[in-house]
């Protein structure tokens, strides 16, 4: 792993933002009665985000390509709960 100039815990909190984000959207989804796959679109967006969050902030480029490798990943499965509602 390449120095960033972070320390091993900074890195593990990087690692956890997306995935407090992907639980929070879960969350508010269910809450909100939001359609599957838009919640799923929205987790994928908001991958994206953190993507190029990562890469333009922190020049953290190994999460980064992990979460834009997630992003369409979501969008496909995103699609295909569309076409049949009754995966999820």
């Amino acid at each position: 792993m390449a120095h960033l100039g972070i320390d091993i815990t900074t890195h593990l909190f990087l690692a956890l933002y997306p995935a407090a984000a992907f639980f929070f959207i879960e969350l508010a989804a269910r809450f909100a009665k939001i359609v599957p796959y838009r919640k799923y679109i929205i987790q994928g967006l908001s991958a994206v985000a953190f993507a190029i969050a990562y890469f333009v902030v922190i020049d953290g480029t190994g999460i980064a390509i992990m979460l834009l490798i997630l992003a369409p990943i979501l969008f496909a499965y995103a699609r295909r709960v569309k076409e049949n509602p009754t995966i999820r």
